[in-house]
Parts: C-alpha cells; structure tokens; sequence
C-alpha cells in the first residue's frame, strides 16, 4: 500500500472530507488521508446509508464552520454534489474543492435512495476546483463526469481506469489524486494572492 505523503501546500491547508453513499471505509483514500493529515476533519451527516440532500449540506456547513479558516473540501461520488451545491450557496467559505468520481444519481438503474441528488445543472463553484473521474466507473460515464466539470467550472482529470475511485481500485494512499490535491492547494494559495 503507498504511503501518503502531502506536498507542503496540501499540508499546510485544512481538509473536510466529504464521502459519498455509504461513507468511506478505512480502506478508502479519503480515510487513509484523513488519518495521515495534520488538520483534517470529515462530514458527520445523519445517516451514510440513506442519503438526504439537505441533511448533508447542512453536515458540510457544520464541518467547515468547525475550523478557523476555509478548508479544502476533498469530495468523493455523491460527495462531489453535495460540495458543488454548497459551495454554490456559500461562496468563500472553501478554499477549493478535489471533486472525484462524480456519480450519476439520475442514470438508469441508479438507487432509489441516491436519486434526491439528480440534477439537471449546477452553478459554477467559484473558487478552484478539480474534478477526476475514471474511464470505466460504473456509477457515471465519461460524458457525464466531463458535463458535471463543466456545470461546476472545473478542469476534468481522467485518472485512468480505476473504476470508482475508491477502495475497490486497489488505489491505496493514491498518490495521484496526492499530486492533485498539492496543484488544488497551490492554486488557491495563489488566488490567494492576486489583487
């Protein structure tokens, strides 16, 4: 299993992990970083199992007004939606935001219980993000995933294919998404500072 190990920028910053459907196990990236960060928290909503839309928005807003400054939200699957809509609403308040594995509540097939996230658009989140996705996910195409980076104004990062980036992909501490998050967390140090 790789280590995880932050760039000085991704170190330096606060984290709120945001997971998706189920939460995620101590397998999963998301928790092996959140364990290995010196200033990480993650979203506590009210159940992981049957999602609901404004109760994790509001976990979110929770998790973020927690710590002293904006945080970087570090977003999985459905995660990914409930980070885009509240940074919609709360503009400022995230730094930026690592989207990864954007999910499709609305495809065929898709669970009853996720399906009180579809969307038919999303505002732009104002402040830098990255979206990944996975060329073979099985909960959100390629198409969908570049149309969910396009609705939120982030550049999309095609990881390779890694299923739904998560502990089933066998990605470990997944440097990869590592080296993406220090290029999220460099950019908005230089946001930052522009005038």
């Amino acid at each position: 299993m790789s280590a995880v190990v932050f760039g000085e920028a991704s170190a330096a910053a606060r984290i709120v992990v945001v997971p998706g459907w189920g939460g995620s196990g101590e397998a999963h990236w998301q928790s092996l970083w959140q364990a290995a960060h010196p200033a990480a928290s993650r979203t506590a909503p009210a159940s992981w199992d049957e999602p609901d839309l404004e109760d994790w928005i509001a976990a979110l807003d929770r998790a973020v007004a927690a710590g002293p400054d904006a945080p970087l939200l570090v977003a999985h699957s459905l995660g990914t939606y409930v980070s885009a809509l509240w940074m919609a609403l709360h503009p400022g308040r995230a730094r930026g935001a690592l989207l990864v594995a954007p999910p499709d509540p609305g495809r065929d097939g898709a669970a009853d219980a996720i399906r009180g996230f579809a969307r038919d658009s999303f505002d732009a989140v104002g402040e830098p993000a990255i979206a990944v996705a996975s060329t073979d996910d099985p909960y959100g195409t390629l198409d969908h995933a570049r149309w969910y980076a396009s609705q939120v104004g982030a550049p999309l990062e095609v990881a390779g294919a890694y299923g739904h980036i998560n502990a089933d992909s066998g990605l470990g501490g997944w440097p990869q998404g590592l080296d993406l998050l220090e290029r999220l967390a460099l950019a908005t140090h230089a946001s930052d500072e522009s005038p």
